[in-house]
């Protein structure tokens, strides 16, 4: 497929053209990423991000745009780079496995923060539509990146130049200009070194914030003039195989929806002593070792004892300790709950063991084994387990909702959680976006 082609696709892709399951997929998504943003504002890295863009990403001369369950004004650059960062500081949003990373996380806070300065110019069908082309284009660019590298970069490398193409389309640039808008998104793209911010957590995370903000920014370069084509990931030969799909199969319905806001990496252990739980009525106090069989990337979350809530995201032990301990594991757990002493306990028996069965499967599948050795000497093993809300484990539509609930009303409030829920949904219906906007882009 060439270059054409992609753009074709960008410009030409309408609503009411796409399969029923697609619209349903594009509304989820859009759902559940802001019941992680609320859930987020519980994080230190929101609050300063979001001063940041403030301070630093003011709107001078140019367009503004409020941030995510904020209120304040920034420019859309600088409300991209604090929506994205601020989703991504609470690791709980939809992922693709293949690219082994997040899109919504950068397509939505870059759609909303321009989408705030024309709400006029958009209803709610082409909101949505425009986050499905935002999914398609991303998860090949991913893959596409992938293929082409030899480092494991993180998603802003390349969710960015999704969100550079989006941007492009709702400024009403011509092809040529989206060209440029996406060459120059990915040559200023963060190239992050995705297993150092596994090795050592930190605020930087999956650099999702720097893509959404370098995807925006990009466009309006573009916009302006500047030039950067190609993008390689979209226009080298080499990856040309990976983009023949586009329009005919909808990469939007693979996404995975997380129960858990840790890094999935860990959701299949968690879900596998979650299994053994229920089947043999563990309590905590008797387990003596837990041995987690698993694949080479997951014994990197090897942080037992997290000194924060990003140490506690890229854990396996802790988030395992804390099903078996609290029979969940939520914001709460991962945020204020750092210290409890018998999730500590359990965390420090945690033993992970790299398995060759399990390595092979990755990334595609992400299965893990959980055997816990109890005080009298008695063993539970589960099977390989998948982890859950992967569309071969979907959560339910009731699942997603409690969800969006225990990450959106302790900080909403119920009434303003369940009216951010009922516009969303009124998007699929073409409503004007205005109140919309108003309930997810203002302070609680």
């Amino acid at each position: 497929m060439k270059v054409s082609n992609v753009l074709d696709f960008l410009f030409d892709t309408k609503w009411d053209d796409l399969p029923p399951d697609v619209q349903t997929m594009a509304e989820s998504c859009v759902f559940d990423l802001l019941g992680v943003a609320a859930g987020a504002l519980a994080t230190d890295a929101t609050q300063i991000i979001g001063d940041h863009a403030v301070r630093h990403f003011g709107a001078g001369s140019g367009p503004a745009a409020r941030l995510m369950f904020d209120g304040r004004s920034a420019s859309p650059v600088g409300m991209a780079l604090a929506g994205a960062m601020s989703i991504d500081s609470l690791d709980g949003h939809d992922g693709y496995p293949p690219a082994k990373g997040h899109i919504g996380v950068s397509v939505l806070p870059a759609i909303l923060g321009v989408a705030d300065t024309m709400p006029s110019a958009l209803d709610g069908r082409t909101l949505l539509n425009l986050i499905v082309i935002g999914y398609e284009l991303a998860a090949r660019m991913a893959v596409a990146q992938h293929s082409t590298t030899t480092d494991y970069h993180a998603s802003g490398s390349w969710n960015g130049v999704a969100c550079a193409a989006i941007v492009a389309r709702m400024l009403g640039l011509d092809q040529s200009r989206v060209r440029e808008a996406m060459g120059i998104a990915e040559y200023h793209g963060p190239r992050s070194q995705m297993m150092r911010c596994i090795e050592h957590p930190t605020m930087v995370k999956d650099s999702s914030g720097w893509g959404a903000m370098t995807g925006v920014s990009s466009a309006y370069l573009a916009e302006s003039g500047f030039t950067g084509a190609p993008a390689i990931i979209v226009e080298a030969p080499e990856v040309e195989p990976i983009w023949k799909d586009l329009g005919s199969r909808w990469i939007i319905t693979e996404q995975y929806f997380k129960p858990y806001p840790v890094c999935r990496w860990a959701h299949g252990q968690i879900a596998a002593v979650q299994t053994l739980q229920r089947a043999h009525d563990i309590r905590h106090e008797a387990v003596t070792h837990i041995e987690i069989i698993t694949f080479y990337e997951a014994c990197c979350l090897n942080h037992p004892r997290p000194s924060n809530t990003e140490q506690a995201q890229y854990s396996l032990p802790f988030p395992v300790a804390a099903m078996l301990v609290k029979g969940k594991v939520g914001a709460e757990e991962i945020t204020t709950g750092l210290n409890d002493p018998d999730i500590l306990r359990l965390s420090d028996l945690v033993e992970m063991t790299e398995a060759t069965l399990q390595d092979a499967r990755y990334p595609g599948q992400r299965i893990s084994k959980a055997i816990i050795t109890m005080v009298d000497g008695t063993r539970y093993e589960s099977d390989n387990t998948p982890p859950i809300g992967s569309p071969e484990t979907p959560l339910t539509r009731e699942e997603l909702e409690a969800k969006f609930h225990d990450l959106a009303d302790p900080f909403l409030g119920v009434e303003r959680a369940t009216r951010v829920k009922e516009n969303v949904a009124a998007l699929s219906n073409g409503a004007p976006i205005e109140e919309f906007l108003d309930t997810a882009l203002t302070a609680p």
